[in-house]
């Protein structure tokens, strides 16, 4: 993609859609600017004219993206762009973006029709299973009493041992139960992308491509696990969204 810098009038860049697209009526984007279609051949890049004089990075405007792609996947197959994809001008959108790869997203198009994407996030209830940690290893339980007077900041090789033994035994019960909630989504998706760990009450997050039918069967699987788990693990469940983890190194990336 072409990054101009220059002040001016450019086209930021929402996804791409079948040109017979009909876009859904007041649709605004950034600075409340309508967006339009940018047609080559089958395909349309959906943009909108924007100042060039500075770089989409405010929260308004990733709200903005977020609201043109939620309502284009509502009614619409999409290859979401990402957020901050800024052309020179109108014509830059088909020369430089939907010209060079116009098979590639018809590829994606074609692969995504009837999909979108769900959000899946399992946390522990941290309590709960540090308990079970506690329960289930003497050593840690043993290294925990020796450690429960030490005044806060100690540094101390027993709780550094303790830290180590801790985090690799929640590794461990982490593997586990990442298992069961993919053995919940594997049958009704059609594929998964796991996302990188964040905190010690993670156990998996997932980002999720499901066929428009599976939706209700889904979530009602979710259901039914979230409550044989609910004392120890914690599920979050968002969308349906455009699948901005399913479209692989895109043009403007």
């Amino acid at each position: 993609m072409t990054s101009a810098e220059e002040s001016g009038t450019g086209y930021y860049v929402y996804g791409v859609v079948p040109a017979a697209t009909r876009l859904p009526k007041g649709l605004r984007g950034l600075d409340e600017v309508p967006v339009e279609q940018v047609e080559y051949d089958d395909i349309a890049a959906v943009a909108s004219p924007f100042q060039l004089d500075r770089p989409p990075g405010r929260r308004a405007e990733l709200v903005a993206h977020s609201r043109v792609v939620d309502r284009l996947v509502e009614s619409v197959t999409v290859v979401p762009a990402q957020f901050g994809s800024v052309m020179a001008d109108r014509d830059s959108v088909v020369t430089e973006l939907l010209g060079p790869d116009h098979d590639h997203f018809v590829e994606l198009l074609h692969r995504l029709e009837g999909h979108c994407q769900l959000n899946l996030r399992a946390t522990y209830v941290e309590e709960q299973v540090l308990a079970e940690v506690v329960r289930d290893r003497p050593d840690i339980a043993e290294l925990r009493r020796r450690t429960r007077g030490l005044p806060e900041g100690t540094v101390h090789p027993d709780l550094v041992r303790l830290g180590e033994l801790v985090a690799a035994t929640m590794e461990g019960k982490r593997a586990v139960d990442a298992d069961q909630v993919l053995a919940v989504v594997t049958p009704r998706t059609v594929a998964h992308v796991v996302r990188p760990a964040r905190g010690l009450d993670h156990v998996v997050d997932l980002a999720l491509l499901v066929t428009r039918e599976q939706l209700g069967p889904l979530e009602t699987d979710l259901e039914d696990f979230a409550e044989a788990v609910h004392d120890r693990i914690r599920l979050r469940l968002t969308g349906p969204t455009a699948a901005y983890d399913f479209v692989g190194e895109a043009a403007w990336a």
